[in-house]
């Protein structure tokens, strides 16, 4: 019996799939189609590591496992290369961006390939090809066109290291996402997209798709929607008001002080003529500093007063006018109603300024003082006509008051802002925007897109808040398209984000030369049906890609409003050595390359989705993969292994041939590899165990085939040999169809579980035979009879004897 060569196997099949064209897309009229994507990678320098691999290897066992079932499978690559990185790395390197770029994407794919992940390589798109980007411009001007994009002033994230202007989404604890350089602020004109305005349906639309709850919760809490009032308060002595938004007006009685943003266009205009150069120095102070920094938690708050007092739309007090950092500009109005006794924040400004704290909220009606703050809800007190209501009431009759006096309304409010997309940096999309002296801003008619990046080795950023592209005359200088005359070209090219919102539409009909992509196609594979990737990109991609759907599906591109129906977020791959995640830096990465040259790809694969669940964080170690090679070479011994036969079927061997097909079906629908993997390994145990058992031939050979089968997807080297070469047979095993289990020779047998409560007889229930020990205590706790007995009283313990008794014993 010949050893196992896992590099003769591997030299022999790889060509052999390619000439067959083993994973090309299915165009199979008569078959259903399913659409498997990766987030779309950016390609670095430093190649994959096995980390990479955790994301798509099971992601290939899952379209292998599809097409198995009879499905048309969408499963392709591309590249998101655009962006900071290549730029920085370029700089670095003394190397141009593009030339990188197609350095580490040859490199990428080199390496998937050498995974043997199943992609339809014929569909490979690049967001650096002007072919794509040409439609990333198309769709920008159609968000112009509807409203959607717009360009505006004001203070935003700058990264120092990077030299360019960050999203609110792209600044992490007041740190570059990419760099972790620390972030400041310069005040620019940048491109914005409009998000805010689908800010209720990006909500609403989360109870609609199969994402993990935790992905949804962070949306949720980025998107930020806040229902409440707004609340008007007249400024005396300016013939002005202030409006302030609060999510709590049942504590407007509470009112001692408003508090304005040190940049409100109020803020030097209304000061009184004795604090005026005071106030203008703080603001000038308090600008100075980053969001981050001035709404830090331990930081101390910093203020002035004006001078100046606004009016109570209710009481008609006077209530003194304060500049505070905590206040920003781009949040609400850029003006708070401080109510101390209620409010942190307001609290501890109050508390370090002397201001008065007044107590409106109480959580049984009565006084409770002022030394501490209650936040929560409770009755009104000291409110004058609303006293002892509840905080739900009272605030919905103050803000009815309100609304009668024309001095407020009932206002929802989010914490998410519009999406800046302008980048101060050379290697992205150019924004198709011309600008004119006389025509003002000037979409780039559609018949002249690409705008197509121009070709320059002048691409360092200069840290002047202008983009690389503005040096290069020749392309900046262009003819207005409306009036002819001298106008220049806009200079910031798009966030890399902008690409990758709308890829996957793309993969449906990758080689559209007048279309972004054929709508047909799109009907036909999309919405996504799992899309598989890191939780990292929660409040960036997932949300940009989600907005971008929605705004093509208005204006009538799509006919789905979620790109995503299921998502899948794996687990992070760690390094044994320092349980940190593998990084080049580190020196902690291992490649694909090293692992397969030493163990072969289908032990690679198989130990990557052996390691634990899917979606929880495992550590690489290279001893734990040994095992994973002595399971693959002794199932290539058992299946040229001839046994004892008989001339009778067995039973109990087919049986178990059935359970195994269950378990592994389960398993891969719901992600679940390692346990699938685990079933593969008991069921070959149970096969060895029993190679000297008088079982038919017939049933030998199918029970091998069906291992056979069921091992392919995550094995595909030695499942394709033993299926050819032992098997004999003359088509490959990844054209063969999925096994399928009868329903009752796959179900475990049924047995009588007594129920006992401190030791007496209560109930008996019937269960599978081997039913985990947690389910047992589940089916245990629902029983009537058991709840009747409990009857309220602590559980001390649970005792469980496996496929005999439970006993509860309460106090």
């Amino acid at each position: 019996m010949k050893p196992y060569n896992f590099t003769a196997v591997e030299q022999k099949w790889r060509p052999y799939w390619q000439k067959i064209n083993l994973y090309q897309t299915g165009s199979d009229p008569d078959k259903p189609n399913y659409a498997i994507l990766d987030f779309f990678p950016y390609p670095s320098g430093e190649g994959l590591s096995v980390g990479h691999c955790r994301n798509y290897v099971p992601t290939c066992i899952a379209t292998r496992f599809m097409r198995m079932n009879g499905y048309n499978v969408l499963h392709p690559m591309g590249w998101d290369a655009f962006g900071l990185p290549a730029e920085n790395y370029a700089i670095q390197h003394h190397i141009h961006p593009q030339e990188s770029t197609r350095i580490f994407t040859d490199t990428y794919r080199r390496q998937m390939q050498l995974v043997e992940l199943s992609y339809d390589w014929s569909r490979e798109i690049n967001s650096t090809d002007p072919d794509y980007y040409r439609w990333t411009q198309y769709f920008f001007l159609l968000l112009h066109e509807q409203g959607l994009a717009y360009r505006a002033p004001g203070r935003q994230w700058w990264c120092p290291e990077c030299q360019t202007i960050l999203a609110n989404e792209q600044v992490e604890h007041g740190r570059c996402w990419r760099c972790d350089t620390e972030v400041t602020t310069k005040y620019l004109e940048q491109w914005f997209f409009k998000i805010t305005a689908y800010a209720d349906r990006l909500l609403a639309d989360l109870d609609t798709v199969d994402w993990p709850e935790n992905i949804k919760t962070m949306q949720r809490n980025w998107i930020g929607r806040s229902e409440g009032a707004e609340v008007v308060f007249p400024v005396q002595a300016a013939n002005a008001a202030i409006t302030a938004f609060t999510t709590r007006p049942d504590t407007l009685f509470g009112v001692t002080f408003i508090a304005l943003a040190p940049e409100h266009p109020l803020a030097e205009q209304i000061a009184a003529p004795e604090q005026r150069t005071a106030v203008t120095a703080y603001v000038q102070q308090a600008t100075r500093q980053s969001e981050i920094e001035r709404t830090a938690v331990n930081r101390p708050k910093t203020g002035i007063f004006t001078g100046a007092y606004a009016r109570h739309p209710l009481t008609g007090a006077d209530i003194p006018i304060w500049l505070a950092d905590y206040v920003l500009a781009g949040v609400g109005s850029g003006a708070v109603m401080g109510v101390p006794a209620h409010d942190e924040r307001d609290f501890a400004f109050a508390r370090q300024y002397g201001l008065p704290i007044v107590e409106v909220i109480s959580p049984d009606g009565t006084e409770h003082g002022v030394e501490t703050c209650f936040s929560g809800s409770g009755v009104l007190i000291h409110s004058g006509e609303f006293n002892g209501l509840a905080s739900a009431e009272g605030a919905a009759r103050i803000t009815a008051v309100l609304q009668a006096r024309g001095m407020g309304q009932p206002q929802i409010r989010y914490k998410m802002r519009d999406w800046l997309i302008s980048r101060q940096r050379y290697w992205g999309a150019p924004i198709p925007i011309i600008h004119c002296p006389d025509c003002g801003i000037v979409p780039v008619p559609q018949a002249e897109l690409p705008v197509r990046l121009p070709e320059t080795d002048d691409f360092a950023p200069a840290g002047d808040g202008h983009s690389p592209l503005s040096r290069i005359e020749e392309w900046v200088n262009v003819p207005c398209p409306q009036c002819s005359q001298p106008a220049r070209r806009e200079t910031d090219t798009m966030d890399g984000f902008v690409c990758s919102s709308w890829y996957f539409l793309r993969f449906a009909s990758p080689h559209e030369a007048s279309r972004p992509f054929d709508p047909e196609a799109v009907r036909r594979w999309l919405p996504v049906d799992t899309y598989v990737g890191g939780a990292e990109h929660a409040v960036m991609h997932l949300l940009y890609a989600r907005f971008f759907t929605k705004v093509l599906y208005d204006a009538g591109f799509v006919p789905f409003q979620e790109p995503f129906s299921q998502l899948r977020n794996q687990g992070m791959l760690l390094s044994a050595e320092d349980g940190r995640r593998m990084s080049k830096s580190r020196g902690n990465v291992i490649t694909p390359d090293e692992v397969i040259a030493k163990y072969g790809v289908d032990a690679a694969r198989l130990y990557l989705v052996f390691l634990g669940p899917f979606d929880a964080d495992v550590l690489w170690n290279d001893r734990g993969i040994r095992g994973i090679t002595r399971f693959i070479e002794r199932y290539w011994r058992l299946a040229q292994r001839t046994p004892v036969q008989s001339a009778a079927a067995n039973p109990n061997f087919e049986q178990e041939r059935h359970k195994v097909i269950k378990r592994v079906t389960a398993d891969v629908e719901r992600f679940r590899f390692n346990t699938a993997v685990a079933a593969l390994m008991e069921y070959l145990n149970y096969l060895t165990a029993r190679r000297d058992t008088a079982v038919s031939g017939e049933q030998w050979r199918q029970a091998i085939e069906t291992f056979t089968l069921l091992l392919a997807p995550f094995a595909p080297f030695v499942t394709e040999e033993v299926w050819q070469t032992v098997l004999g047979y003359s088509d490959s095993v990844h054209r063969q169809s999925w096994p399928v289990y009868d329903a009752a020779l796959a179900a475990d047998a049924q047995i009588t579980i007594v129920i006992q409560v401190n030791g007496k007889l209560r109930d008996r229930i019937t269960a599978s035979s081997g039913l985990a020990e947690t389910a047992l205590q589940e089916m245990a706790l629902a029983s009537d009879a058991v709840n009747r007995y409990v009857n309220g009283r602590a559980i001390q313990k649970i005792v469980i004897i496996p496929d005999r008794l439970v006993n509860i014993v309460v106090s």
